[in-house]
């Protein structure tokens, strides 16, 4: 039987396992550093299932979120997890960001969303009573629901399927030796025909053991989030985005309500100095982060907008400013501080924040370098996309 490694068990690392399980009846084991599933970005996300309005028609992010849509409703309706189409609404607060509204009504459509509507403002407000705006583009399909209860689930995927979900089994070294990729894991040296590598904020380290640096690093961003106490959270009932900046992967302050009834407010985007840096104080990964030639590049090219993100990071009031823009009853005492995560941004030597997903191939080894939002969403597809890479890897 085919033995096939899964370096990550965030929600994209699990669902590759469960289809490598599913499809090629391998013997799938998932190595994960953390003592639980989910630990990180899967962990720490919005929860928003995204529908693909704002992704450049003919990329793979366009294709796997649609695709992944689809898969994630039907997974969830299968297992009894929670999903609900809330529905979202972009919302242009002035004319000059008209343009890009339509824009990006006409990206939705192009990407197949369906459902899409472009309003105007009284039309916006009877979709959320308490909002303002010029005009907005409503998704009526978009959906919230609870990623970490999906990793779970997948995670019992794997094991039913004969695999296994092997916690707080760091990957320490990676060589491949007669056609077998060999792991050192925690204290355990496993040979695998295939290894994956889902590593997320991890996946630089995983790469370089793997002999494949590659041509893009990862630089993390932290998402700071408030939330809505209160009655003030009966002030929306979905999703409330701003127009997307194209210049940029980050969408901007948004209002954002929960599968648990909360609603959430952010994320603003701060580089991080750690690729676990939850917080300001840790700058355990500077060295690294700073040495890799684009981050600097990056950093002189969007300097003002890192000023700006930062200035929101450090002063309540710009948070608060950010979201009344949209809903205007909202007051300072209505934002609480709400736990943050942190992005895993694959950033090109040239400074380019990259995009897309991408996944290369090393030899036996298959290897995600970039998969940002709406890789949550889109998680089941990728696995369906790898699975198909995996066959063309030489023994």
């Amino acid at each position: 039987m085919e033995k096939i490694g899964v370096v990550g068990a965030g929600i994209v690392g699990l669902a590759v396992a469960r289809e490598l399980a599913t499809v090629r009846g391998a013997e799938v084991t998932v190595l994960e550093k953390e003592g639980r599933v989910g630990a990180h970005q899967t962990g720490h996300n919005s929860g928003v299932v995204h529908a693909g309005i704002y992704y450049p028609p003919g990329s793979l992010k366009a294709r796997l979120c649609r695709e992944g849509v689809a898969l994630l409703k039907e997974y969830c309706a299968a297992h009894g997890l929670a999903y609900d189409e809330v529905g979202k609404l972009v919302v242009a607060s002035t004319r000059a960001e008209r343009a890009g509204l339509a824009a990006l009504a006409e990206r939705a459509r192009a990407n197949g969303v369906p459902g899409i509507a472009e309003l105007d403002a009284l039309g916006l407000r009877e979709i959320e009573p308490h909002a303002v705006g010029v005009a907005a583009v409503h998704s009526p399909y978009t959906a919230i629901c609870d990623f970490p209860a999906v990793a779970r689930r997948l995670a019992q995927d794997v094991a039913e399927l004969g695999g296994s979900v092997r916690l707080a089994h760091p990957v320490r070294a990676i060589r491949e030796r007669a056609g077998k990729v060999e792991v050192l894991a925690g204290k355990r040296k496993l040979a695998f025909d295939r290894l994956v590598v889902c590593g997320g904020l991890g996946t630089d380290a995983v790469a370089r053991m793997a002999g494949a640096p590659g041509d893009v690093r990862i630089v993390p961003f932290r998402g700071e989030y408030y939330s809505l106490s209160g009655a003030a959270r009966d002030l929306v009932r979905g999703l409330i985005y701003p127009v997307p900046d194209p210049r940029y992967p980050f969408l901007g302050v948004h209002l954002t309500r929960r599968i648990d009834g909360g609603v959430l407010v952010g994320p603003n985007a701060v580089l991080a100095m750690a690729y676990e840096g939850y917080r300001w104080r840790n700058f355990r990964n500077f060295g690294q982060i700073i040495s890799w030639p684009g981050t600097l590049r990056m950093a002189r090219t969007h300097w003002r907008t890192g000023i700006k993100e930062t200035y929101g990071s450090l002063v309540k009031n710009s948070f608060v400013k950010g979201a009344r823009r949209y809903v205007p009853e909202l007051t300072a005492a209505d934002l609480e501080r709400a736990p943050g995560g942190v992005r895993a941004q694959a950033v090109a030597r040239d400074g380019r924040l990259v995009d897309d997903f991408v996944v290369d191939i090393h030899g036996n080894v298959v290897l995600v370098r970039n998969a940002p939002s709406p890789a949550a969403t889109s998680s089941l597809a990728i696995a369906r996309h790898i699975a198909g890479i995996v066959p063309a890897l030489v023994r």
